[in-house]
């Protein structure tokens, strides 16, 4: 069975090893993001969802003591966030991931070194962002992060 603190396998780059949580969400990155500084990556898409809904709660949510504190305040927050939220979630976390590889060296550093191989969110819990359970997840994270990692091969 598959542990998730496993080096990565077949070829692929797991986020959960160590030498890949660079790129999780949860990962002690600032994000510098439309002007504002963010702890991590996951702060500055949990605020996101209610910049132009609720000002007072994105702000909440960016001063967060942790990233996981800011997804379960976003999560507690439904139905304040923004209507088109599923509309623009992706574009929203591919700029957001552009900001952390741009701002910190290390980050593009490992998304370079991950050559061509494919990049998982194994997340057993999330089959959307991540592979889920079943391994048979969206991973849009992964794909995410490897649309960037092509974008900046190109322009080199």
């Amino acid at each position: 069975m598959y542990h998730p603190q496993e080096p990565s396998i077949e070829g692929k780059i797991f986020f959960y090893p160590p030498e890949y949580y660079v790129f999780d969400n949860f990962a002690s990155f600032q994000v510098d993001y439309k002007g504002k500084v963010y702890p991590t990556s996951e702060h500055a898409y949990q605020s996101s969802k209610f910049v132009n809904t609720d000002s007072e709660l994105a702000e909440k949510i960016k001063n967060a003591k942790s990233a996981h504190e800011a997804f379960k305040l976003a999560e507690a927050n439904r139905s304040k966030r923004e209507k088109n939220w599923d509309d623009i979630k992706l574009k929203i976390m591919k700029e957001i991931l552009i900001c952390k590889v741009n701002q910190h060296e290390y980050v593009m550093k490992k998304l370079l070194q991950s050559g061509d191989r494919e990049i998982v969110e194994d997340s057993w819990r999330d089959s959307y962002w991540g592979w889920g359970e079943d391994r048979k997840g969206e991973n849009m994270l992964g794909k995410l992060w490897m649309e960037v990692r092509k974008e900046i091969r190109e322009k080199k």
